[in-house]
């Protein structure tokens, strides 16, 4: 991957209300093949099935680093992926931040 593409959000410094708003702004500026680079301190299952159900296969998702308190996930723009299933589907386990429409309610931040 060309580093000159990737972008860095770091969600840990972002206030808990505005999380996944910011999120999903950021996503929507990237342009096709770039990449944001997400660093949270905790698994955000909710919020990739929100990204999953919005953007499909449009928004690629690739952990990079998936340990207790260091979560780092690559979302990647490719605008030439058939919008339908997800290329990597979120982990079906509990936790995360239970996000849902009234945004994250993640205990940091």
């Amino acid at each position: 991957m060309n580093n000159s593409n990737v972008y860095p959000f770091d969600a840990r410094g972002v206030a808990k209300r505005f999380r996944h708003a910011s999120i999903f702004g950021a996503l929507e500026s990237l342009a096709d093949g770039e990449t944001m680079r997400f660093v949270n301190d905790h698994d955000p299952l909710p919020l990739l099935g929100q990204i999953q159900q919005r953007y499909g296969n449009q928004v690629g998702i690739n952990y990079v680093t998936r340990e207790a308190g260091e979560i780092v996930i690559d979302f990647t723009i490719q605008l030439g992926a058939q919008n339908g299933a997800p290329a990597e589907s979120a982990p079906a386990e509990g936790g995360g931040c239970g996000g849902g429409g009234g945004g994250c309610g993640c205990s940091g931040g």
